[in-house]
C-alpha cells in the first residue's frame, strides 16, 4: 500500500508544478481577453471542485491521496477514483501544453 501512495505522491508533484506553469499561462491569456470559461473540467467530472486553474484541481487530488494514505486498508473505489482524476489532470495538462 505504502508504494501506491508513493506513485500517487510522485504524480501529484509533477502535475503540481504543471499545473502552476499553466496558471501562469492561463493569467497571461486572461489579461489579453481569453480563455473565457467557467471550469476546467465539467460540473460532472469527478472533481469536487470547479475552478478555471488547475492548482484548485490538485488540490482535490491531493486531498484525496491524503485520505487513502490514512485508511488501514485501500478503499479500491477511492483509489479508481483518484487515479482517474490524476489521468485527467495529465491529458489536460498535456493537451494545455501543446496547444499553447
Amino acid at each position: 500500500m505504502n508504494s501506491i501512495i508513493e506513485q500517487l505522491n510522485n504524480n501529484l508533484k509533477i502535475v503540481y508544478r504543471q499545473a502552476l506553469d499553466a496558471d501562469l499561462q492561463l493569467d497571461e491569456l486572461a489579461k489579453q481577453g481569453k480563455g473565457k470559461f467557467a471550469a476546467l473540467f465539467s460540473k460532472d467530472s469527478a472533481f469536487s471542485v470547479e475552478a478555471k486553474r488547475f492548482k484548485p484541481y490538485v488540490l482535490d487530488v491531493a486531498t484525496d491521496v491524503e485520505a487513502l494514505s490514512q485508511q488501514e486498508t485501500l478503499d479500491q473505489e477511492q483509489l479508481k477514483t483518484t487515479v482517474l482524476k490524476l489521468q485527467q489532470l495529465h491529458r489536460l495538462l498535456s493537451d494545455f501544453k501543446t496547444g499553447v
